[in-house]
């Protein structure tokens, strides 16, 4: 594309492009994961009703996104399950799981920082955020969420690169760490990598082709814990690498710093 922005990076791993900077909520042990039978009928009505079709709406009108393999997720429907997703849009990342998974409730893990913007964290949180914890006494509690989560027959999506690159085109590299969740709880898992691809007559325009690949599973040939996160993070890794060749346009380019 023409004009397009350059962004220099060093680590893969750590670097953060978003634009956002925001005090993060200290998340620890006296941190309320659960909450009342109020509140959760108010997060269904908020999270899968009223703001459903801004989401599909902004999806459609803001990057023409088209699901490719969304029927993968019908395998899962009468289960909880996992999904994996590139970490390239602020604002587009919080829902487009959401739009393919619906009408199955979907929660995301999140950074704290994205529940401390005030006054509005209550509403993101009601939307299906569950922010990581911040020292091992919110560590219980935040697991005990997740495999309630889970074993209600709801989705959490993870997005193991953790930070933002927006309209980034590769997969980065990313931890074995979160893979210990489907593990434990004995939960199939689903990707979706987001490719960005040309359209309109002169191909001067963008969209949003999201891969749906899975069900994978633990494999329970090996012995331990780290051996199955490992594999599993694997086979995940190299999927969404595979499908990410798909996209054909860059509306970033990302080149790294040489020392």
């Amino acid at each position: 594309m023409k004009n397009k922005k350059v962004i220099y990076y060093n680590d893969e791993l750590n670097d953060e492009f978003s634009t956002a900077k925001i005090t993060p909520r200290v998340i620890d042990e006296h941190y309320r994961y659960k909450h009342s039978r109020f509140w959760n009928l108010c997060s269904i009505i908020i999270q899968n009703i009223i703001s459903m079709p801004i989401k599909i709406g902004y999806a459609k009108i803001k990057f023409r996104i088209k699901y490719v393999g969304k029927e993968k997720l019908k395998e899962c429907k009468n289960s909880g399950y996992f999904v994996y997703a590139n970490h390239t849009q602020t604002f587009a990342d919080t829902f487009i799981p959401s739009v393919a998974i619906f009408p199955k409730r979907n929660f995301l893990i999140v950074n704290p920082e994205n529940i401390s913007v005030k006054p509005f964290g209550w509403l993101v949180e009601l939307l299906g955020a569950i922010p990581v914890p911040g020292n091992k006494g919110a560590m219980k509690n935040f697991l005990e969420e997740l495999e309630d989560k889970v074993n209600r027959k709801y989705c959490i999506t993870i997005y193991p690169e953790a930070h933002i690159w927006p309209y980034y085109t590769k997969i980065r590299p990313f931890k074995s760490v979160s893979f210990r969740y489907p593990v434990e709880y004995k939960k199939p898992v689903f990707c979706i990598t987001n490719t960005y691809q040309k359209r309109g007559k002169k191909g001067n325009k963008v969209q949003i082709v999201s891969y749906i690949d899975g069900p994978f599973y633990a494999d329970d040939s090996f012995q331990n814990t780290k051996e199955k996160k490992e594999d599993l993070r694997n086979r995940v890794y190299e999927c969404m690498v595979e499908r990410s060749r798909n996209s054909n346009v860059e509306v970033i380019s990302y080149l790294k710093n040489e020392k």
